[in-house]
């Protein structure tokens, strides 16, 4: 099925993301995870495409795999780094003769030798959007409610989503934020300026303080003040930490789907407890 049609059609709409990992044997060990995580009945699951050449096949394995054996809508996602405009090209055929319909459309981290202005096949996302369209897959872009790292103003920010989807992004996936301010801030900019696909919010459970606090410095994500005062207090417990995590992940999706979200994309960190201890919590109503 074609992702658009599940934001047209169902409220909410859950879905999850997942990374391909080392190796065919860590593949494995990751598609048993998604195995379980299945039993969750997602709307769809979407697998990364990594910086590392070598494992991006894993990709393109993992998401024909989970559809086709595990019957779950898979959505890949494509980047334009490290790729020529005919690679690309063969990719995309090869998904489509696979029988997958879906892709997220993405530039991609640069190497930290790279430069940002050199010249690629594709440059922006957009680019990659408009040459994936005619192949017949549903495309989605990514959205950035604290804004791309790169982006030096909101204006410059808004242009760059809006060109996505002039050139065939038909949803928008965020990046993850812990603040939820940000996310209606940034529909309501988008909105502004004429953009009305969805735009999805994305969202992950914290299970490790060192590890969100690396990753909001390379993201440029705010950690709100209560949250790190609350994970701080559990630091030394595992367990504890776990659960500040899925309370507080739980109360942004109560708010977002509340305020009218179209749905909530986890990602997942390859683990299952704490996307199953949220969708717990959100149906069952504790």
């Amino acid at each position: 099925m074609r992702i658009p049609e599940l934001y047209a059609h169902k409220h909410p709409v859950f879905s999850f993301e997942f990374f391909p990992p080392q190796s065919a044997d860590a593949a494995q060990a990751l598609f048993e995870t998604i195995s379980d995580l299945v039993e969750l009945a997602p709307d769809f699951v979407s697998v990364t495409c990594p910086g590392d050449p070598q494992r991006r096949p894993l990709t393109f394995e993992l998401v024909t795999r989970i559809k086709r054996e595990l019957g779950v809508e898979a959505m890949a996602h494509l980047v334009t780094v490290g790729y020529t405009r005919d690679q690309l090209g063969e990719i995309l055929s090869g998904m489509r003769e696979q029988g997958i319909e879906n892709v997220l459309a993405l530039r991609g981290d640069l190497p930290p030798e790279a430069d940002p202005h050199a010249t690629h096949d594709f440059r922006h996302a957009s680019e990659l959007a408009a040459f994936a369209l005619p192949f017949g897959f549903a495309i989605g872009g990514a959205a950035h409610p604290e804004r791309h790292p790169e982006s030096p103003d909101w204006e410059s920010e808004m242009r760059h989503a809006r060109g996505k989807v002039e050139a065939g992004c038909s949803f928008l996936v965020t990046q993850l934020f812990f603040d939820n301010a940000d996310y209606f801030e940034y529909v309501e900019r988008a909105r502004e300026v004429g953009i009305g696909v969805p735009i999805v919010p994305g969202i992950m459970p914290v299970t490790s303080l060192k590890g969100i606090r690396r990753m909001a410095t390379m993201n440029g994500n705010h950690i709100p003040e209560a949250l790190s005062e609350a994970l701080e207090e559990v630091e030394d417990d595992r367990r504890a930490l776990g659960a500040v995590g899925i309370a507080w992940a739980t109360a942004q999706c109560e708010e977002l789907l509340a305020r009218g979200a179209p749905g909530v994309h986890f990602y997942t960190l390859n683990r299952s407890p704490a996307t199953r201890g949220i969708l717990r919590n959100l149906t069952t109503g504790s």
